[in-house]
C-alpha cells in the first residue's frame, strides 16, 4: 500500500522524493482502515500508532493453524461439545486490561534481522518475546457451529490472532482466526475510508487540474 502511493505520488506529481508510512500494519488475510501517511504528516505516525483500534472477526473452534489465522492449513482435532455462547463470553474475561501475549511465529516481529514469518517460512525454530498489551473490549456476538463473532477493542501492538489461539486453549479445546476486519483506528472508520483505486484515481484527477 505505501509502495503504491509513493510510487503514484511520484508518477502524477513529479516528487523526486516524498515520504510515505502506515500506522498499523494488517495481516495479509485482514482487512479495514489502514492509515497512511505522507509528508510532513509521517511524523505524526507514531503518536497515530499508539491510539485505540476496534476490529470485528471470526473464530473458529476444534482446529488450530500453525499461523492463528487461515493463512496456514488447518491440524489437530480437540473436543468442542462443552463450547457455548455463555462459557466464551465468560472466557474473554480472562483476556480483558492489561495481558501478556505472545505474537504468533508468522508475524512481522524482527528477530535476529529477519521478520518472523520469514524464519518459520525457512523451516527456522524461533522464540517469541511476551509482551504486555491492552483489551479493552472483547465482546462475543454469537456462536454457531463452531464459530464465534466478535467485536474487540484494544491498544498497539494486540495481536487478534493470538487472542483466538489463547481462548482455545482457555476453554480447553483449539481455535484460529477465520476473518478480521480493522473497523476503527483512532478517529479514523472504515466505513469513511477510501479504496487504493479512489485515492490513485483523485491523484489523477487532481493532478490533471492543477496541469490545465
Amino acid at each position: 500500500m505505501v509502495k503504491k502511493i509513493k510510487f503514484n505520488l511520484r508518477k502524477y506529481y513529479g516528487f523526486k522524493k516524498i515520504k510515505v508510512g502506515h500506522a498499523g500494519t494488517l495481516d495479509p488475510l485482514a482487512t479495514g482502515v489502514l492509515v497512511v501517511c505522507t509528508g510532513r504528516m509521517t511524523k505524526q505516525i507514531d503518536g497515530l500508532m499508539s491510539e485505540g483500534k476496534e476490529y470485528t472477526g471470526s473464530i473458529k473452534f476444534g482446529v488450530t493453524t500453525p499461523s492463528f489465522d487461515a493463512e496456514t492449513e488447518e491440524q489437530g482435532n480437540f473436543e468442542t461439545s462443552h463450547l457455548s455462547l455463555e462459557n466464551i463470553r465468560e472466557a474473554t474475561s480472562h483476556f480483558k486490561g492489561e495481558i501478556l501475549q505472545v505474537p504468533p511465529i508468522y508475524s512481522a516481529k524482527k528477530i535476529d534481522g529477519k521478520r518472523a514469518y520469514e524464519h518459520a517460512r525457512g523451516g527456522t525454530e524461533v522464540k517469541m518475546r511476551t509482551n504486555l498489551v491492552e483489551v479493552m473490549e472483547f465482546e462475543i456476538l454469537n456462536f454457531e457451529d463452531n464459530v464465534a463473532d466478535f467485536k474487540i477493542r484494544c491498544g498497539k501492538g494486540t495481536y487478534i490472532r493470538s487472542l483466538a489461539n489463547d481462548l482455545g486453549k482457555h476453554l480447553n479445546s483449539g481455535a484460529y482466526l477465520t476473518s478480521l476486519r480493522r473497523t476503527e483506528s483512532g478517529k479514523f472508520k472504515a466505513s469513511e475510508a477510501f479504496s487504493i483505486d479512489d485515492i490513485i484515481n483523485y491523484f489523477k484527477e487532481d493532478s490533471a487540474k492543477s496541469k490545465s
